[in-house]
């Protein structure tokens, strides 16, 4: 067994989990079996329960693990699916040992950090790469090196390098070189720093990847390897590129597959990138553009929404459309200003080429996105609801075409004469907050004659879930009468998954996320339907 180990430097955000899955990326093309792990020293047992201005999206995987997003990373570029178990968290591995403990597992031993809590590290890592049967593994190491909470993973790291081999493992320090003064000098302080911290804790790098705003000159790459002890070859520039899918090209020029397959005695193989190239052609060359406004409850920090950005970098390079989103925080009820944001919403609306409401939690904004939801609907401007999406759209459809002026989720107005959008069932009784929704993969029958079956094409898909609310069955009946049609639902029958308006040219909304499925060369049907509704929506006007 083979593993990459990616470590960050100097500060958080310089982009590991890209290099990580850019690496993956040359070596799946090299033809081998690859995988990958996220390691979160949180102690949060999941990113489940987190606030997405806190961590940025809550990826949401098939077996209904809620993870970090660098996971999502993994997924589109290597086109795979995977389980919980690839994100490890503090959380995780401490509730295991201590569980442990409670039993007599460890037969009345004090528990320590060392061995208990490196080892359960250790054995986790070795566990994930065998199941998955790959010839390599990535492992990425969140946070910073010299961070106290992630000590015992950099042990446990450590370890595993000496239990697995020295040929076997590769160390990938990902650090920042930061440009100074006018005269616009790179320097290399803080990665020596870095490697320095790295190294005092039982670590040598053997590449390291320089994050900067400019190409890094060969001097630098010269003095980093005499100071940090790597070869040239071995020091690799990620400096700002358009598109994160340009990285991967930009390591493959750089000849990072060979350093790695050299490093990890691999038979050597050049990385076919063909299909990736012109993946990457179609969003940088794309001629037409299409506005689409995203109106959200996190737009301040984009990481919130990073699967739905990716998605329509998906759909754009099948369309041959350059996608511009367009954010909006939603109007929220409770503010002073609320009537003047509506209007300012309004504005910005009105000239979208299409609109998408995705997913949230909580009352904030909610009454903006119903607005933006009927402002859609009556202008007959292409439109998009992902879970909050789908119940909102459900709640202006009521208020405006049924009369139900008090209409809304149980979620918001518990009190409401006509909740048309409810609690599940079996989530009435539920205590903890973690990892207790309606999570992951479930099947959605669809109707053949829809817009839904136009797209997905097939009367039955799999799509990834999360959520507690659902469309209140007992209105199905009087929604479906005025025009509102349920063309997905569970195959029980019972759980609406996807409403649609045929009246409207482009109008349908789903109770799951399809962003979590969509693959760069594979874009989600219901991504790629918006951008070419939006297309046609354009040229019309």
């Amino acid at each position: 067994m083979k593993y990459i180990v990616v470590t960050g430097g100097v500060l958080s955000g310089l982009g590991k989990g890209i290099t990580a899955s850019s690496i993956g990326l040359l070596l799946k093309r090299c033809g081998y079996r690859i995988t990958a792990i996220k390691i979160d020293p949180y102690l949060n047992c999941d990113a489940g329960t987190m606030n997405p201005f806190e961590h940025g999206e809550v990826f949401v995987l098939d077996d209904g693990g809620e993870v970090d997003l660098d996971l999502g990373n993994y997924e589109r570029f290597l086109d795979i699916s995977v389980g919980s178990e690839h994100n490890i968290t503090t959380g995780k591995v401490y509730k295991t040992v201590i569980d442990k403990e409670r039993r007599g597992d460890f037969l009345g031993k004090t528990v320590q950090i060392v061995p208990h809590i490196v080892d359960e590290i250790r054995t986790r890592i070795v566990e994930v790469a065998q199941k998955a049967k790959a010839d390599v593994t990535i492992v990425e190491l969140g946070g910073t090196v010299g961070d106290i909470e992630s000590m015992p993973f950099i042990e446990a790291l450590r370890q595993l390098s000496r239990e697995a081999g020295r040929d076997n493992v590769a160390f990938v320090h990902t650090t920042l070189v930061p440009i100074m003064g006018v005269v616009g000098e790179q320097k290399t302080k803080p990665t020596q720093h870095s490697v320095k911290e790295l190294l005092s804790l039982g670590i040598r790098p053997d590449i390291i990847v320089c994050r900067g705003s400019e190409p890094i000159t060969k001097g630098t790459i010269q003095k980093i390897s005499l100071f940090c002890d790597v070869p040239e070859d071995a020091v690799f520039s990620a400096h700002d590129q358009d598109n994160v899918y340009q990285v991967p090209q930009l390591f493959n020029e750089q000849g990072m597959s060979r350093v790695v397959q050299e490093r990890l005695c691999l038979p050597k193989k050049k990385p076919d990138m063909r299909s990736w190239n012109i993946f990457v052609d179609n969003i940088m060359k794309a001629t037409d553009t299409v506005d689409i406004v995203i109106v959200g409850k996190y737009s301040k920090l984009k990481d919130s929404y990073l699967s739905h950005i990716k998605s329509f970098d998906h759909a754009g390079a099948e369309a041959g459309a350059k996608v511009n989103m367009v954010w909006v925080e939603a109007p929220d009820k409770g503010s002073k200003t609320f009537n003047e944001d509506v209007k300012k919403m309004y504005k910005v609306l009105a000239k979208a080429d299409g609109i998408l409401i995705p997913g949230g939690f909580g009352t904030r904004g909610t009454e903006g996105k119903v607005l933006a939801a009927s402002y859609a609907r009556q202008k007959k401007i292409p439109f998009l609801g992902i879970c909050l999406g789908l119940q909102m759209a459900t709640v202006a459809y009521a208020r405006d075409v049924l009369g139900y002026r008090d209409a809304n989720s149980t979620e918001f107005d518990k009190g409401t004469k006509h909740p048309v959008v409810c609690m599940l069932p079996e989530q009435t009784k539920i205590r903890y907050k973690g990892a207790t929704m309606r999570l992951g993969a479930h099947e959605c029958l669809i109707k053949k004659g829809t817009l839904a079956y136009g797209l997905y094409k097939s009367t039955k898909i799999s799509e990834r879930h999360r959520h507690r609310y659902e469309i209140n069955p007992e209105y199905i009946d009087v929604l479906e009468k005025h025009g509102l049609k349920f063309s997905g639902r569970s195959p029980d029958g019972i759980k609406m998954e996807i409403g649609e308006v045929p009246s409207h040219p482009f109008y349908i909304a789903v109770q799951y996320h399809p962003e979590f499925k969509s693959r760069p060369t594979r874009p989600a049907p219901l991504y790629f339907g918006l951008v070419d509704a939006a297309l046609k929506y354009k040229k019309g006007k």
